[in-house]
């Protein structure tokens, strides 16, 4: 594994932007069909609560193997999206999917060490909420203390699903090496999260603030925001793949999900 310095935190952000222009209509394409695709998902009776998040290690190897493909000067056509599930590796993916699904309810009932159930009640009743209520319902507080539960979760998962399929380790093996990566590079990490934090969260609450002044309406703002969310969770997608090949490289062969 190779050693990174903080500053490369920065270089996957802004790698991830150059991946993004050389196909920006592929990547999107991909992006909106992925995101279709969930929906229907979810639409399945009671496994479509569940199927999206054991999906998610499968279908993040779809926009790895796409980053690979646009690196390698080829196009990303929408069927690479089916790319994970053509992988050898299906099954090591889907019982990571399975890990990160209990991982993720395991941070969400912990909030219950803080907030008296507010965020768990707010994840599992869908009920709406009501805007009064947050600052005595202990909400952020509760969804706070959940990211930082699921925080050593993440860094076991991180690269986790690219090393299952392109470095053809057992679900174990990947989490205990993508765990200690992380924490080896983890000043990178931290430049490469607040970056993303800006750029993705900052940012557009700032423009969101000026469109509602100038505009005065909510649809304006959410019609003039909705693509250029769309464009940065592409592109932070697009960022996950510097952070996996300045660590380990790149993978040899561009079929290797075949």
């Amino acid at each position: 594994m190779t050693t990174v310095t903080p500053k490369e935190g920065w270089h996957w952000v802004k790698r991830g932007f150059q991946l993004f222009r050389k196909q920006p209509a592929d990547i999107l394409t991909l992006f909106f069909l992925y995101m279709f695709v969930n929906m229907g998902i979810g639409l399945i009776p009671f496994a479509g609560q569940f199927l999206p998040f054991i999906l998610i290690p499968v279908f993040a190897m779809s926009f790895m193997q796409a980053c690979r493909q646009l690196d390698a000067g080829q196009r990303a056509y929408p069927n690479v999206l089916l790319s994970g599930f053509r992988s050898r590796a299906l099954h090591r993916l889907v019982g990571l999917g399975v890990l990160y699904l209990i991982a993720a309810t395991l941070a969400i009932f912990a909030s219950n060490l803080v907030d008296d159930g507010a965020f768990w009640e707010f994840v599992t009743s869908q009920k709406p909420v009501d805007d009064n209520s947050l600052p005595e319902s202990g909400l952020f507080l509760g969804m706070l203390f959940s990211g930082l539960m699921y925080l050593p979760a993440l860094m076991g998962f991180w690269f986790a699903a690219p090393l299952i399929t392109w470095g053809d380790m057992s679900v174990g093996k990947a989490i205990f090496y993508s765990f200690f990566s992380v924490y080896r590079a983890g000043k990178a990490f931290l430049v490469y999260g607040i970056s993303w934090l800006c750029i993705g969260v900052i940012i557009p609450t700032i423009i969101s603030l000026l469109l509602a002044i100038i505009a005065g309406k909510a649809i304006v703002v959410v019609l003039a925001m909705m693509p250029v969310s769309a464009i940065l969770t592409a592109v932070m997608y697009c960022s996950f793949y510097p952070t996996y090949t300045d660590l380990f490289g790149k993978p040899d062969k561009i079929d290797q999900l075949a």
